[in-house]
């Protein structure tokens, strides 16, 4: 962790600079994309500098890369989501979740986790399925899945009561449950009711939760410790 920590300094400060302009959503320009973007752009040049022999040898940073590129695009649709861009910038958030997931892998299946995460997806769509009408009906049933099946192969990569988990699948599992609330706050707050503060909270938690998967591309097991590979 140490040694990854000074990669992220860019990333804090372009989390900090959102924070601080803090710049209104009622006047969507590119320069509020950029600032909006920046964050996660930092987070690009986080995985380029464990460099292109990294990238090339580990083909779930790639698409961890690949996963983040398209969530940069989606925040730019998202600017612009009250003049008609919502729905691309929730493709470009379901295409994320694709990639991550593909990432994740599917070892171990562990079917517990799934069944959990499974019910907390289903219940999520019930509480928005009665304020939901037209496409957004299937639209956001599709996307809760997408995100939920990411959550499900995330947390089935940490198996605490098998000593098998390293720091990497906890940071991806952290990660996919804080992806998964900053969503769900987002969907409350635009088709239920206004949730208060919503917009720190749906900022703070996407960041983190980018950041933390960002972190779980990097070395996934400790091919030196044979109580973790056994």
């Amino acid at each position: 962790v140490k040694c990854e920590g000074p990669k992220l300094v860019p990333f804090f400060k372009a989390t900090c600079v959102y924070f601080v302009l803090w710049l209104p959503t009622s006047s969507p320009s590119w320069f509020s994309a950029l600032i909006k973007c920046l964050p996660i752009f930092c987070l690009w040049v986080f995985l380029l500098a464990h460099g292109i022999t990294f990238l090339g040898a580990h083909s779930s940073a790639r698409k961890i890369l690949a996963g983040l590129i398209f969530s940069s695009l989606g925040d730019a649709f998202l600017i612009w989501q009250e003049q008609g861009y919502f729905v691309h910038g929730l493709l470009m958030f379901a295409i994320s979740h694709v990639l991550y997931s593909s990432a994740f892998g599917m070892k171990p299946l562990d079917l517990r986790a799934g069944l959990s995460v499974g019910v907390l997806s289903g219940l999520s769509y019930a509480l928005l399925y009665s304020y939901l009408s037209g496409p957004f009906t299937y639209l956001v049933a599709v996307y809760i899945a997408l995100i939920g099946f990411m959550g499900w192969r995330a947390l089935a990569g940490v198996q605490l009561y098998d000593d098998l988990w390293t720091w990497t699948k906890l940071s991806a599992c952290l990660g996919a449950m804080l992806f998964m609330v900053s969503d769900l706050t987002i969907a409350v707050n635009k088709f239920c009711f206004p949730v208060p503060h919503s917009r720190a909270i749906i900022m703070a938690t996407y960041y983190a939760a980018q950041m933390l998967i960002a972190l779980s591309a990097v070395e996934r097991q400790d091919e030196d410790n044979p109580k973790k590979t056994a």
